[in-house]
Formats: structure tokens, C-alpha cells, sequence
């Protein structure tokens, strides 16, 4: 059982260690909202027009690509993906969207359609999802993605 001063503890730490980490990371400035839609706006126009020069320099190599199949990638391994042809986005647009700031951590959440080729099928999914853009000395990198499917509309 985890008494209440432990759990106290335990979080006081918690934040001890993220607010180093985020330092050290080298954040020079506090990204803003602006910046932070500005980037997933190009990391959109890379993918659809599968620019791999782009998307290398856009996603941090810590990258974690959680996909709505529950399937999980790392930044070569997504990047290859596009690379190879084995999956395409044709067209990705968001909407309902809400930014969060935190420092150096901007954070994404809204809704999604995204027209895609996965192995040669062709699909239109709308998701949820969440993102997660860090801001490294003056750049700004992905480094997550979670999504949700949403139902089909009746």
C-alpha cells in the first residue's frame, strides 16, 4: 500500500525530474500555440507529399507513431513505411483542434481525416488523436502520436 506523504514524495520527484529533463533538452524559448500548428501543418505536407528530407529533419529520433490499429513505429521505422510506398497519406486534414503549452512541450489533441494507401488498399479513417511537439534549442520536433478510430457515422 503506497501511504499518502510516499505518494507525495513520489510526485515531487516526478516533477523534479521532468522540469530537468525539459532543460536539458536545451529550451531556449517557450514554444507557442502558433509555432506548434505551424509545424504540424508542414509535417502534413511532408507526409502527403512524402517528403523523406522533411519528415527526417521534423521528427525527433525518439519518435514514438502509436496508429489507431494499435500498431507502433519509431521514426525509421515510420519513415521507412513512407519511403518503401507501403503506406501513403493522400490527404490529412484536422479539425475541433485545442493546443496546450507547457515550456518546451506543445501539446495537440483534435480530430483527423486522413486518406490513406496501406499495402495497396485505399481507406478514409477519422480519428481523435494526440500529439506531441518538443521544441530542442530553436527547433521544434515531433516526438508522439496517439490516435483513436472513430465509428462510422450512421
Amino acid at each position: 500500500m503506497i501511504r499518502p506523504i510516499g505518494l507525495l514524495f513520489g510526485t515531487v520527484l516526478f516533477g523534479i525530474v521532468a522540469a530537468g529533463t525539459a532543460h536539458g533538452q536545451d529550451c531556449r524559448a517557450p514554444v507557442t500555440s502558433k509555432e506548434a500548428l505551424a509545424a504540424e501543418d508542414a509535417r502534413y505536407a511532408a507526409q502527403t507529399h512524402n517528403d523523406v528530407a522533411a519528415m527526417e529533419k521534423l521528427f525527433a529520433n525518439d519518435l514514438v507513431y502509436v496508429h489507431s490499429t494499435a500498431a507502433v513505429d519509431s521514426k525509421t521505422t515510420y519513415i521507412e513505411a513512407m519511403r518503401s510506398g507501403r503506406l501513403k497519406y493522400r490527404a490529412m486534414k484536422r479539425s475541433d483542434v485545442t493546443v496546450r503549452t507547457y515550456g518546451c512541450l506543445a501539446v495537440i489533441t483534435g480530430k483527423a481525416d486522413f486518406e490513406t494507401t496501406s499495402e495497396g488498399v485505399d481507406s478514409s479513417v477519422s480519428l481523435r488523436f494526440h500529439t506531441l511537439w518538443i521544441k530542442r534549442g530553436d527547433l521544434l520536433q515531433f516526438v508522439s502520436w496517439q490516435s483513436t478510430r472513430l465509428p462510422p457515422k450512421p
